[in-house]
């Protein structure tokens, strides 16, 4: 398959990841660059056309010497709020640009991307050693069914358990991975070793980083077990290279895929098999694979785990506790039949303590929020409405059960101008 490439240019204006998914959505692949690339960079990946985000003179370089076409997307959007429902006429209009004006014959899909990735990580890695950070998540299953697909036994998977999991979840990915997939599986418990470098530390920056320097330094250690290893597979998704600043708006946050790698790894090169790809359509590669549907349809769960759930400082008993009240939270969930209907819902411990009565004795304890969102590509959510009757028992359970916790509050901000998780 002929990689047809759409660029979009961040110039502000216009939210450049929402046109990127409705470019997609036409079946022609498309990329973001960052408002200050060079031109000569452009002409390089041979685009077939491009679409800016704000008007020509806001990029103050001349786009005619690419010899592409070019279009300021306000000209196609008109008053179509693109973050609402589809426009029949914008996607007439879009379609109309990419398909008669660059010359695109839409045969992007999954399944060539699929296939494609793969040989392009066949005769990238050839007889050379791989070695999987896998989290048992989406992004980093998809990631090592995919090296699996093209390298076989040549991939390692290490399995870090850094006692930030969601409760009994290390033993249930051990699980799916040794009995269902034909992959060398390592787990590791480090979790103590993690709580040591993360005690005393509040800022959600320094959390991220030090959880993502301490899993590549686990993957050194086991690497150097198992002999050389080239190749470090990474399950980094398009939204984290883009909230990471790729464009015009800057870093939201960093992800320990991108941003809180440290200066020195012992690898030759990271790979990163789904990187150009957003939630929806890992999601879609991952059945297009043969994973289990269960699994593919798995809601997000960040890197640094709970790390970045946990308001201010990370114990093991702040841990303990958003274990077991967000397993109660999720359990209501499903026994409500709400599960399919939510993009993602968890619990997160704040760091706010107030007064509260537990059998008839007086209590100062911690607060527990819950969030739900639903959305399409996780770039934009609206939060859910679950039932009045449901969070009441989720409430109820959650203060009734777990120790040291007096008060339990919805989240009903969307994103934007709120991100999904809180930190």
């Amino acid at each position: 398959m002929d990689k047809e490439l759409i660029i979009i240019l961040d110039l502000g204006g216009y939210n450049s990841q929402l046109i990127a998914r409705k470019i997609r959505q036409c079946n022609v692949y498309c990329e973001i660059l960052p408002c200050h690339t060079d031109v000569e960079k452009i002409k390089g990946k041979s685009p077939k056309g491009i679409v800016l985000t704000d008007k020509p003179a806001a990029y103050g370089q001349d786009l005619s010497v690419t010899g592409v076409p070019f279009i300021y997307i306000g000209e196609l959007v008109g008053d179509v709020n693109l973050s609402g429902e589809d426009s029949t006429e914008f996607t007439e209009a879009l379609r109309n640009f990419l398909y008669k004006t660059c010359g695109c014959s839409g045969n992007w899909n999954m399944t060539s991307y699929v296939d494609m990735t793969i040989k392009q990580l066949k005769e990238k890695i050839g007889d050379k050693k791989v070695l999987c950070a896998l989290s048992g998540g989406v992004d980093s299953s998809v990631s090592a069914v995919m090296v699996s697909k093209a390298v076989g036994r040549q991939l390692t998977c290490i399995f870090v358990d850094h006692g930030l999991l969601r409760k009994n979840e290390a033993d249930e990915v051990e699980a799916v991975f040794t009995r269902q997939f034909d992959v060398n599986f390592i787990r590791v418990n480090a979790q103590q070793r993690f709580y040591g470098k993360l005690a005393g530390v509040t800022d959600p920056e320094k959390k991220r980083k030090i959880i993502g320097e301490e899993f590549i330094r686990v993957f050194e250690e086991e690497a150097k077990k198992i002999g050389k290893v080239d190749f470090l597979v990474q399950g980094t998704i398009y939204p984290d290279i883009i909230e990471s600043g790729t464009g015009k708006s800057g870093l939201v946050k960093s992800h320990h895929n991108v941003g809180g790698l440290p200066d020195h790894i012992d690898f030759k090169e990271i790979i990163e098999p789904v990187r150009d790809l957003f939630k929806d359509e890992v999601r879609k590669a991952g059945l297009v694979l043969g994973i289990p549907e269960k699994l593919v349809n798995r809601q997000p769960f960040p890197g640094p785990g709970l790390g970045v759930r946990i308001i201010g400082e990370i114990t093991a008993e702040k841990v303990k506790i958003l274990q077991e009240a967000d397993y109660i939270y999720r359990e209501e969930i499903a026994n409500a039949g709400l599960d399919r209907q939510i993009s993602q819902y968890f619990a997160i411990l704040t760091n706010l303590k107030s007064v509260g009565v537990k059998n008839d004795e007086r209590t100062y304890d911690y607060t527990v929020a819950l969030r739900a969102i639903k959305t399409v590509d996780f770039m934009t959510a609206e939060y859910v409405e679950i039932p009045w009757d449901v969070l009441r028992r989720i409430s109820k359970r959650i203060v009734n059960e777990v120790e040291h916790v007096n008060r339990v509050c919805y989240d009903i901000t969307s994103k934007p101008p709120a991100t999904i998780e809180w930190e």
